[in-house]
C-alpha cells in the first residue's frame, strides 16, 4: 500500500515493535547495566555541570535568587521525570524521547525531536568540556604552579552577546583532550564506560559535599541582599532574571533524559529505567540546592560574573588556604569527566535508534560484535563535539542546550496521554504518572513554556535555523529511506 505524505509525517513505530528491534536488529546493544549504575549515568550527567559553572552564567541574570531558578527548573524536571518513568516502562528502547514520540506522534515529530536531542547533546559535550579548562588550569595552578598557555586554553570564536570575533592562533586544547579519553573509554564498551562514570561520580558527591562544609563555615546571610536581581540594564530585574537563569541551568537536569536513552542496555528496563529516572532526579536536586545555597552564603553575587574555577576561588576565599581549592578543583577535574562521558553516550545512543530506523544513514548503527559499541557512530560525534569545544566559545551554548531539552521536554509530556489511549488499559506497563494522563503532562508542559520565553533572542533564531536544516534532512533523505517504508 502506497501511503501519501501526509501519512507518512504521522505514521508510528508502536511500542511493541520498538521493543522487538531492540532485541533483534543487528545483533543489538548488550543489556548489561543495573540500577545503580543506570542511577549514576543520570547523576553523572547532571550533578557538576550547573553548580560547577554555569553558577557563573545564572547569578549574574538572578542575584542570590538563583536559589529559586534552581528549584524552579527541579521542579520543572521533576513533573516531566514522572513523564519519562511511565513512557520508559511503555517504550523500554535505545532513544530516549525520540523512540516515545516516534510510538505516539509520528515520525516526522520524532525526526524533529531528535534533531532536538542532537542539538542538546552535542552542544552540551561541548560547553561542559570547555569549561573542563578552567578548572584543569585551577588544579594545576595550585599544585604545581604552573598553568596552560593562555592561546593553548582560548577559542578561537568568541562570543560577547553581541559580535563574534575571531581570535586567530588560539586552541582550546583541554577539552578536545577530555573528549579523546571519553572516546577511548566509551569504545571499550558500555559496561567499562557505566563501572568508571559510576566511580567518578561517587567521587563528585564527595567533593561536592567537602565544598558545602567549607563554604557554610564562611557563611554570610547579608550576602543574600538584596535578594533578586536589582539591575534592570539588560532585563533581569526581579523574577524576570529568575526565570531567565532557570533557562540557563535547566540543561543541566539532562541527566532524567540521558537514562532514558540507555533504554535498550538495561536488565528489566520496566522497572529499573522508571526508578533510576526518579532517583538520579531526588539526587540531583537535593546537591544543587545545598551547594547552590552555600555558595550563594560564601560569596556576594555580583563576585560570580565571569569568574573562573568559581567554587574553588570560594573555598581559597573562604579558608585563606590552597588546598581545599586544590581538593575542589582535582574533584572538578572527575566531575566534568564524568559529565562529558554520559552526554557523549547520550548522544551516540540517540544516532544509533535514528539509524536502526533508517532516518539517518546506517554507519550510525554498526555495532562491534566484541565490545558491543557502536564505534564509528562514537569517533564521529567526538570529532564534532571535539572540534566545537576546541574552537567556539562557550558563551550561548548552555541556552542552546537548555533549548533543545526544554523542546523534547515538551514532547514527552505530549506522549503520556497519546499513548495511553493507544495502549488501551490492558497494555503492559508499570509506572503511572498520577493523577490521570493530563494533569501531570500538562503541567510539566506550562512550566516548560515558562522558561523558555525568558531565553535570548539569538537562541530562538539559531534554534530555528537548525529545525529548518532538520525539516530538510528528513524530506530529502529520512522521509525515503525510513525502514517504515518496508512495512506498510
Amino acid at each position: 500500500m502506497n501511503l501519501t505524505l501526509g501519512q507518512k509525517l504521522i505514521r508510528t513505530k508502536s511500542a511493541e515493535r520498538a521493543h522487538e528491534d531492540s532485541q533483534a536488529h543487528g545483533g543489538g546493544l548488550n543489556r548489561t547495566l543495573g540500577l545503580f549504575p543506570l542511577t549514576m549515568i543520570g547523576v553523572g550527567a547532571t550533578v557538576g555541570t550547573g553548580i560547577f559553572f554555569t553558577m557563573v552564567e545564572a547569578v549574574p541574570k538572578a542575584g542570590p535568587a538563583v536559589i529559586l531558578s534552581f528549584l524552579i527548573a527541579a521542579i520543572t524536571a521533576g513533573l516531566t521525570a514522572l513523564c519519562y518513568a511511565e513512557l520508559a516502562g511503555r517504550v523500554p528502547a535505545s532513544g530516549s524521547s525520540y523512540s516515545f514520540a516516534y510510538a505516539t506522534v509520528g515520525e516526522f515529530a520524532a525526526f524533529i525531536v531528535a534533531a532536538c536531542l542532537l542539538l542538546e547533546y552535542g552542544l552540551a559535550g561541548s560547553a561542559v568540556a570547555i569549561g573542563w579548562s578552567d578548572y584543569l588550569n585551577n588544579f594545576l595552578q595550585n599544585a604545581f604552579g604552573w598553568e596552560i598557555p593562555a592561546h593553548l586554553r582560548s577559542p578561537m570564536f568568541v562570543s560577547d552577546h553581541s559580535k563574534l570575533s575571531v581570535e586567530s592562533g588560539n586552541f582550546n586544547l583541554p577539552p578536545v583532550l577530555l573528549i579523546i579519553m571519553c572516546c577511548i573509554l566509551l569504545i571499550r564498551g558500555t559496561k567499562e564506560s557505566a563501572t568508571t562514570n559510576a566511580v567518578m561520580v561517587v567521587i563528585k558527591l564527595a567533593i561536592l559535599a567537602f565544598f558545602a562544609v567549607i563554604a557554610f563555615s564562611g557563611f554570610d546571610a547579608a550576602n543574600f541582599q538584596p535578594f533578586f536581581n536589582t539591575d534592570n540594564s539588560k532585563g533581569f530585574a526581579g523574577m524576570a532574571g529568575v526565570t531567565a537563569a532557570a533557562g540557563t541551568v535547566f540543561f543541566s537536569f539532562i541527566g532524567l533524559d540521558t537514562i532514558a536513552t540507555a533504554g535498550e542496555e538495561v536488565k528489566d528496563p520496566r522497572r529499573n529505567v522508571p526508578i533510576g529516572i526518579l532517583a538520579a532526579l531526588v539526587i540531583v536536586t537535593l546537591f544543587y540546592l545545598v551547594v547552590a545555597l552555600a555558595a550563594m552564603g560564601a560569596q556576594p553575587a555580583h563576585l560570580f560574573e565571569g569568574q573562573e574555577a568559581g567554587l574553588s576561588v570560594i573555598l581559597q576565599n573562604v579558608t585563606g588556604k590552597a588546598w581545599p581549592a586544590l581538593v575542589l578543583s582535582a574533584g572538578a577535574v572527575v566531575s566534568v569527566f564524568s559529565v562529558t562521558l554520559v552526554t557523549i553516550y547520550g548522544q551516540t545512543r540517540i544516532l544509533y535508534a535514528i539509524s536502526r530506523d533508517g532516518l539517518i544513514p546506517k554507519t550510525f548503527q554498526k555495532v562491534n560484535p566484541r565490545t558491543g559499541a557502536p564505534v564509528s557512530n562514537t569517533l564521529i560525534v567526538c570529532l564534532v563535539v571535539g572540534l566545537i569545544a576546541g574552537l567556539v566559545d562557550s558563551t550561548f551554548l548552555w541556552d542552546m542546550v537548555s533549548m533543545g531539552t526544554l523542546t523534547a521536554f515538551i514532547v514527552v509530556s505530549i506522549a503520556v496521554p497519546v499513548i495511553r489511549a493507544r495502549q488501551g488499559p490492558d497494555a503492559e506497563h508499570g509506572f503511572r504518572v498520577p493523577f490521570g494522563p493530563y494533569v501531570i503532562p500538562g503541567l510539566s508542559i506550562i512550566a516548560c513554556l515558562y522558561i523558555m520565553k525568558d531565553l535570548p533572542m539569538a537562541t530562538f533564531r539559531v534554534f530555528l535555523i537548525w529545525m529548518a536544516a532538520a525539516v530538510a534532512t528528513y524530506f530529502l533523505y529520512s522521509v525515503r529511506h525510513s525502514r517504515l517504508n518496508k512495512k506498510v
